[in-house]
């Protein structure tokens, strides 16, 4: 081969290489110069993990219900359990110079699916009949149903009374507001405000709700768990619909149920 014919060669050669080059460097500024957005989209799409499942809404228990007086209901309550097995948990302002209260469990659409059982007793801590202390806004009721032999825990089941939990629990709360015929739920986190309150953010609890139960460890098919507060103490159980607070349960609220329950 001359020389000649080896330069024309040599210059393909490098033509082609040339060539080469410039097609692997589009390529690579195509994908580098795409819209960043359009980028970010593609390469979430790509690495995402599939959709996460809402969690599902609250369970509301057939342990709680509304209080009833008059003919109309004015505040929450819920079954706690005891030997007697007819025992229901409420916050103290709610029985406050009332007479003729009875409690419908799991009322919802203006039906009681259990009857309407009549309160045969009331119990209240001293402190909160001398002074209404907030720390002692709780109080046990005894329920009975005329003709019916059987004790409100056998039809609903119950709650089990929590004391000394702390002030941080994942509860589920339960309520009956004045305006509607059916219970809202909802589920967060307590946090502690001042010495014997506590408190949690739950949206649409407005009056009417007072008494409803705080249920830490909710079973997701029975909604039944351990009652570790009620909507009360201060504020009455709050000046907003959104914050929700209770009485701290320690030791106070013991006593008051052993008193119940002898």
């Amino acid at each position: 081969m001359t020389v000649k014919n080896l330069r024309a060669a040599t210059v393909l050669l490098v033509s082609a290489l040339l060539v080469l080059v410039a097609s692997s460097t589009d390529v690579v500024t195509d994908t580098s110069a795409a819209d960043p957005a359009t980028a970010a989209k593609v390469t979430s799409a790509a690495i995402a993990s599939p959709a996460a499942k809402a969690a599902p809404a609250p369970v509301a228990s057939t342990a709680a219900g509304a209080l009833f007086a008059g003919g109309r209901h004015f505040c929450s309550a819920s079954v706690v359990h005891s030997v007697a097995g007819d025992v229901v948990l409420t916050a103290a302002h709610c029985v406050n110079g009332r007479s003729g209260l009875s409690f419908a469990p799991g009322y919802h659409d203006g039906i009681a699916p259990y009857g309407q059982w009549q309160v045969t007793g009331v119990f209240v801590a001293n402190g909160w009949t001398t002074s209404a202390d907030p720390d002692l806004d709780f109080a046990f009721l005894t329920v009975h149903r005329p003709g019916d032999t059987r004790a409100i825990e056998s039809v609903t089941g119950a709650n089990t009374l929590g004391a000394g939990r702390g002030f941080t629990n994942t509860v589920t709360l339960t309520g009956y507001p004045d305006t509607t015929d059916s219970p809202v739920t909802c589920r967060n986190t307590t946090t502690q405000s001042g010495p014997f309150q506590q408190r949690v953010e739950c949206p649409g609890f407005p009056d009417g709700t007072s008494g409803g139960p705080w249920v830490a460890g909710a079973d997701p098919a029975t909604g039944l768990g351990e009652v570790v507060g009620v909507i009360g103490g201060y504020q009455l159980g709050g000046a907003t619909p959104d914050v929700s607070y209770s009485a701290y349960f320690d030791t106070d609220i013991q006593n008051l149920f052993a008193t119940v329950t002898g």
